[in-house]
């Protein structure tokens, strides 16, 4: 594996790699990505990451004292019994079937939020809730904000009766992965204050996933544009994307030229949120067609849709770009 520099973020380029991080036989995990921690509440921190393969659990840590074992099938974590106004540092480790753990991810920071003396008023219950399928396996979820005598800090979404996420107050929309085709599942929403009131669920949002396997269609990388260059004669192909709108953060993706996958870019940075670019060598021969498409890792380790095909032809001109 190497690394080098593109545009400002540090890339690991991976060619026919196993899963995110998984564990290799004999070889410990990697370690998470796409981790983010968002106070909950003025004593808690909803804490998440990427899924990896392989991975039988995930240590979560507080500083330097592990604050909960999570089973790997799950990537996230309420962190409870929190201070209010208080700066909080957490990472996360993987854990293979083997025992062997692998390495710390990279820090994140979150605060609490001060504690409100006497408060037992929950929210208001969300309101105005709706979603629609996004393919085969994720669904789009919105609901219109809850109000709260104080201030709501978060939202739970709940997936029959067990909760699957938590976002921040301001926030009033998510998108659910990692769902079955083919299959109808019922969604609620509760808003909660700082200090832990929970409201009642709002109205319950019945969706069904669509047949078949798309992958999500709706979770293919958009405005996906690929040229051509040339540079001391080889010839490049440029890439252009802008990260699916999934909620969570997406550190990982798949290039396929010519109907093979070839490489994997993997983000050890900070990933791009707007627009992310990535250029690639593809030999010395003018005139030679491509064919290339790409695709991203969601956040809770499924892949989602590849973009439509773009062809591009090396040509003998260097000032010259190509796309058909």
């Amino acid at each position: 594996m190497r690394r080098v520099v593109l545009c400002g973020w540090m890339l690991a380029l991976c060619c026919g790699c196993a899963g995110p991080g998984g564990g290799d036989e004999g070889r410990a995990p990697g370690a998470p990505t796409g981790v983010t921690a968002e106070a909950g509440s003025a004593t808690s921190v909803h804490v998440m990451w990427n899924a990896l393969s392989g991975v039988s659990a995930y240590e979560v840590y507080r500083g330097t004292t592990k604050v909960g074992d999570v089973p790997g099938s799950a990537h996230m974590l309420d962190v409870t019994r929190l201070a209010p106004s208080t700066a909080y540092v957490f990472t996360v480790r993987a854990r293979d079937d083997e025992g062997r753990l692998g390495p710390r991810s990279r820090e994140v920071r979150a605060t609490t939020p001060a504690a409100v003396a006497a408060d037992r008023s929950a929210p208001t219950p969300p309101g105005r809730a709706t979603g629609r399928a996004a393919g085969s396996r994720a669904v789009q979820l919105s609901w219109t904000a809850a109000t709260d005598d104080r201030k709501v800090v978060s939202y739970d979404i709940f997936q029959g009766g067990v909760k699957i996420h938590s976002v921040g107050g301001g926030q009033t929309a998510t998108v659910v992965t990692g769902l079955r085709p083919g299959t109808r599942y019922s969604f609620t929403v509760r808003a909660r204050d700082a200090a832990d009131n929970l409201s009642p669920a709002g109205a319950a949002v019945r969706l069904s996933t669509a047949p078949g396997d798309d992958e999500g269609r709706d979770t293919a990388p958009a405005d996906f544009r690929a040229t051509t260059h040339r540079a001391d004669g080889a010839y490049y192909i440029d890439l252009a994307w802008v990260p699916p709108r999934v909620d969570g953060v997406v550190t990982e993706y798949q290039i396929q030229l010519d109907g093979q996958a070839v490489t994997s870019l993997v983000w050890g940075g900070t990933p791009p949120r707007d627009r992310a670019t990535h250029s690639f060598y593809v030999g010395r021969e003018a005139g030679a067609g491509h064919r290339v498409r790409l695709r991203a890792r969601l956040p809770d380790g499924t892949w989602g849709a590849f973009t439509a095909e773009r062809v591009v032809t090396t040509e003998d001109d260097p000032e010259d770009t190509h796309e058909r």
